[in-house]
């Protein structure tokens, strides 16, 4: 494509420090671990990497540490064709930093300090508004504070640009005006935080987004993983499947998904074959280990699209 579409992330950035053991620590017990390494993390920053390989002019603003995690993150983000020029430096916070212990049977213990990305403000988007209004289609996940993903939502309808509000991690959004937002996609877990359910109300998938969308938004896509997304809108609800894959590893998926329904929208396609590409990269992605490793590139995805808009005939 001659002008790819413009894809905005708006915040994160979490670099996680990883090792693995064979038991997990109690409390005030020092266990010798393995294997330890760092990768690039956050939700913000997946979504970024994912919509440059499936062609997007993709762009990062959010806030980070002036650390040497920082600067690990820049040097990414050029490696990955990720524009950085409006990544921003938090003056007193570090970078956002995530701890993850993996045991020998696959349980976990994770802690996670946001750091600087929650310094994002509605002021430091109004001060990069053009950023903001030369762009396709924005993506916010809730790595940032949620007042600053709806400042995004509306400073990018003002100026005819598509929102997806990504809400992960969850809150309850039902105090909220989620009128400028274009697009909400919620798992099924999150979905319920954002109705103030609990984690095991039993309302099936279809009353959830419904539930959903009669807080504002244009549109819902509830993503289910294996068994795909469901979109509501005022037309109604439509199912939509997820590819036939051999997954080995979910983290990450969701950022797939975003990435490719903002890819989709910003080079004007329908909005089922939107859904479609991105539920074809998170599919996709759940084939390899390694968050970016495993984001698969534009004509990986191209092949499997129709796979799925066959399935809707």
């Amino acid at each position: 494509m001659s002008n790819p579409p413009r894809v905005t992330i708006i915040g994160s950035y979490i670099v996680a420090l990883v090792m693995d053991m064979d038991r997990l620590p109690i409390e005030g017990e020092t266990v010798v671990g393995r294997d330890f390494h760092t990768t690039f993390g956050g939700k913000g920053s997946n979504a970024a990497v994912a919509a440059a390989r499936l062609g997007a002019d993709s762009r990062f603003l959010g806030k980070i540490g002036r650390d040497s995690f920082g600067a690990d993150f820049v040097a990414m983000l050029e490696r990955e064709g990720v524009h950085g020029e409006k990544v921003l430096y938090s003056k007193n916070l570090p970078t956002g930093v995530g701890i993850i212990l993996f045991n020998s049977i696959g349980t976990n213990l994770i802690a996670i300090d946001p750091g600087a990305n929650m310094q994002l403000s509605a002021s430091d988007l109004v001060e990069n508004l053009d950023v903001i209004r030369s762009s396709s289609v924005i993506v916010s996940p809730l790595e940032i504070p949620l007042e600053t993903a709806l400042v995004g939502a509306r400073l990018a309808k003002e100026h005819g640009v598509k929102s997806i509000l990504n809400p992960a991690p969850a809150c309850d959004l039902r105090e909220f005006d989620l009128s400028a937002v274009f697009a909400l996609t919620p798992n099924e877990t999150e979905a319920r935080v954002c109705l103030s359910l609990p984690s095991d109300d039993p309302t099936d998938d279809a009353e959830l987004a419904r539930g959903l969308l009669d807080l504002g938004s244009e549109n819902v896509m509830l993503t289910r993983g294996a068994k795909g997304v469901i979109w509501a809108s005022r037309h109604g609800l439509r199912s939509i499947p997820a590819l036939r894959v051999n997954p080995v590893d979910t983290v990450g998926a969701g950022d797939a998904f975003n990435a490719g329904l903002a890819v989709g929208f910003g080079e004007g396609h329908s909005i089922l074959h939107s859904i479609a590409l991105g539920a074809a990269a998170a599919s996709l992605s759940t084939e390899k280990r390694e968050t970016l490793a495993s984001y698969p590139h534009r004509a990986e995805v191209e092949g499997r699209i129709p796979e799925l808009l066959q399935a809707l005939r």
